[in-house]
């Protein structure tokens, strides 16, 4: 028996260190430390400016006409020969030939004369994209061309280079202005919001995209297009929306930034006149979690955008590493204190994008020993799904894992409640009422609380006497309430469980029971109003009644007397329940030590009869979520879902013209005396007007 003890004991161990490194994208986060490079000339030297390399079709349109003798002239004096040289003959050519010198000038002058290199990165990305657009160029444009995607990258290199220098003098926030002098005229360039989910107020700074490499996010999601990817790092400040309650403190999201001239005309101007022209441009930011595209002249433009690289930034705040899983085991208490400066503990729903009212929200709830960390992988590799992340919105539940999962069930229900009151008291927003919980380990036991009805069966693990008869304070008597009578969420949809100990697990037995007793606190004021409530009720509990258990530990036992009553609960009809269950290959480390599944559960406790779909994933326990099945399950679940809710709204709407269709019944009338009344016209049908998806790409029908 020692001896198997002592082999739980390692695997508990084992458990824990897997755990903790899950999702450990936080300190792998690394700088890359040198500019992004562009291959189409030499990064200057240090000491001494290097000689400007060009492309050989740029080489021959300068020879062609006299100006490759004129490359060690000034700067602007350069700049204004090719220009020339456009507005006398235009073409394709020599608009990528004034972008591409215009650019390795401005590579070379960056460090030394920043003010002229904005100027001339600012020519680069404006003739760039006129080379891109200019309609008067649609006939002999050719997408083919590799000066076609040689403008592209102008473009982008030409923007993030003139951005760092605007950062640089902190002159990047929405609102703000700044000039750039090219060839031919001054350009006013403006920097707007194109989302109505940021405000101004909400940028606090940004950071290049370029500047990190990723270790620890398995999978770098990116998509090609113009534009330059940021990471903006929200602040907090007076006035916020209700919703920025649930958002984490440093809150990193991506943000593109795209550039589009407001000219009237392509053309060149005429400096006949000897007058300077003035022009605007804006710079355009987009969250390319909404907006994957931009409208240019009628053509539908990719921007360039990753989302990973932002969500790795966040993951790099040392305030949500590690440690926060470890003190949420160990020191309950601690999460369930106020975070400095806000008014909301540490524990709760977080938000690690807008919220959107018409997104359906799927919420990760995580499992022992673990916080929201866990999730990133999965959450990574499903927000780039380009219809998921139009239809649907992500958020976390952190809570104390050292405490019993059902407290923590109560918590996570009103946690629930209190966020529909906070962000729809009216009940008016649809969406909500398809919610899905996704629940790994622990946290499958708390989802699956969330849709069972209670009765007065998990108070009878208390005691035998009606709660009535209880004695205790007016606040002991709530969150007791709360705790053991309950309903089914009615805005829950979807339960998805993974690796979840449905009957508990045999992790928890005489010496890990000891060992969690102690490491695991339990909160002070829990201690307290319990002991207070043994002694004033001694006559009503039975013994060894269910608030004797303390710690998570404890709770997670086979012989826990809560299991047979949650499995033998009854279940929201509206509900449908997924299960993931993990199981380890034959001769695997975690079947060596443990004798079990997936390391930790039984195939017994793992799975569930009541699952309207169960899938078994060769993983571990504590790897079971990131593992590429779950996800591609996961992501078929709310594929599934979502199909489902058009089908719905589809059959509502066609309910709904059958009913204005439907002729009224004829008012009852005399017989007519002269001359005979005409017959009744025929009731007029008026055709449907519906949007498709082909259309409308991203479209989602609004869900009743």
């Amino acid at each position: 028996m020692q001896r198997r003890d002592l082999r739980v004991l390692l695997a508990v161990m084992l458990v824990a260190v897997c755990a903790t490194s899950v999702g450990c994208a936080l300190r792998r986060f690394e700088r890359r430390g040198l500019l992004p490079r562009h291959g189409l000339i030499a990064r200057p030297g240090w000491f001494r400016p290097q000689p400007i390399s060009l492309g050989e079709r740029t080489r021959q349109f300068l020879r062609q006409h006299d100006l490759e003798n004129s490359l060690g002239d000034p700067p602007r004096t350069l700049m204004e020969k090719v220009q020339a040289v456009v507005d006398r003959e235009p073409s394709l050519e020599g608009l990528y030939a004034y972008a591409e010198v215009s650019f390795a000038l401005a590579r070379r002058l960056e460090r030394t004369e920043p003010r002229l290199a904005l100027d001339l990165y600012g020519g680069t990305v404006l003739r760039a994209y006129q080379y891109l657009f200019d309609p008067q160029f649609d006939s002999t444009r050719n997408p083919y061309d590799p000066h076609f995607r040689g403008a592209c990258d102008l473009y982008n290199a030409a923007l993030e280079s003139a951005l760092r220098i605007v950062c640089k003098g902190e002159q990047l926030r929405p609102g703000t202005e700044f000039r750039v002098r090219t060839a031919d005229a001054v350009w006013r360039l403006k920097c707007i919001i194109c989302d109505d989910r940021w405000r101004p107020e909400d940028f606090g700074h940004f950071e290049f995209v370029s500047d990190y490499r990723i270790i620890g996010l398995r999978n770098h999601h990116v998509s090609y297009g113009l534009g330059v990817p940021l990471i903006a790092v929200r602040k907090s400040y007076p006035g916020e929306p209700p919703a920025a309650r649930y958002y984490p403190p440093d809150l990193s999201f991506p943000v593109t930034v795209f550039l589009r001239p407001e000219f009237p005309k392509f053309a060149a101007s005429s400096k006949s006149s000897g007058e300077e022209q003035h022009y605007e441009a804006q710079l355009e930011l987009y969250d390319p979690v909404a907006i994957s595209d931009v409208n240019v002249d009628g053509k539908q433009v990719p921007l360039q955008a990753d989302l990973t690289t932002p969500l790795a930034a966040f993951l790099s705040n040392p305030a949500f590493g590690p440690s926060l899983a470890t003190v949420g085991l160990l020191r309950p208490e601690t999460l369930l204190t106020l975070q400095p400066g806000r008014d909301k503990p540490f524990t709760g729903l977080y938000m690690v994008q807008p919220y959107e009212p018409q997104k359906i929200p799927v919420v990760f709830i995580h499992g022992w020993w673990s916080s929201p960390m866990t999730w990133m992988q999965m959450f990574n590799d499903l927000r780039s799904v380009p219809e998921i992340r139009h239809n649907y919105q992500f958020w976390f539940y952190l809570y104390p894992t050292g405490q019993p999962f059902w407290i923590s069930a109560a918590q996570f229900r009103r946690e629930l409640r209190e966020l529909r009151q906070t962000i729809d008291p009216q009940h008016v927003q649809p969406a909500l009422d398809q919610m899905i919980l996704v629940g790994h380990s622990m946290g499958g036991l708390i989802a699956e609380m969330q849709v069972m009805e209670s009765g007065d069966e998990f108070w009878r693990l208390v005691s035998d006497h009606p709660f009535s008869e209880v004695r205790a304070d007016p606040e002991t008597l709530a969150q007791l309430r709360e705790i053991f009578f309950f309903h089914p969420n009615p805005s829950v949809r979807r339960v998805v469980t993974l690796a979840t100990p449905h009957w508990g697990s045999h992790f928890s037995n005489g010496m890990t029971q000891r060992l969690a007793a102690q490491l695991i606190r339990a909160p002070r004021q829990l201690l307290q109003t319990q002991e207070r409530f043994f002694r004033e009720n001694a006559e009503l509990l039975i013994p060894d009644n269910l608030l004797k258990i303390t710690d998570s530990v404890d709770a997670l036992s086979p012989e826990c007397p809560i299991f047979p009553v949650l499995n033998n609960a009854p279940r929201a009809s509206w509900v449908l329940h997924h299960n993931i269950v993990g199981v380890s290959l034959d001769g695997g480390l975690w079947g060596r030590v443990t004798g079990t599944t997936d390391g930790v559960l039984s195939w017994e406790s793992a799975h569930s009869d009541r699952a309207n779909s169960e899938l078994a994933v060769p993983a571990e326990h504590t790897t079971i979520h990131t593992h590429p099945l779950a996800i591609l399950e996961v992501e078929r679940i709310l594929l599934e879902h979502l199909e489902e809710v058009r089908q719905e709204e589809r059959l509502m709407q066609t309910r709904e013209a059958r009913e204005d269709l439907v002729p009224m019944p004829a008012p009852i009338r005399l017989p007519p005396v002269e001359p005979p009344a005409p017959p009744p016209e025929p009731p007029r049908r008026f055709p449907l007007l519906r949007l498709s998806e082909e259309t409308a790409p991203g479209y989602s029908a609004p869900m009743r």
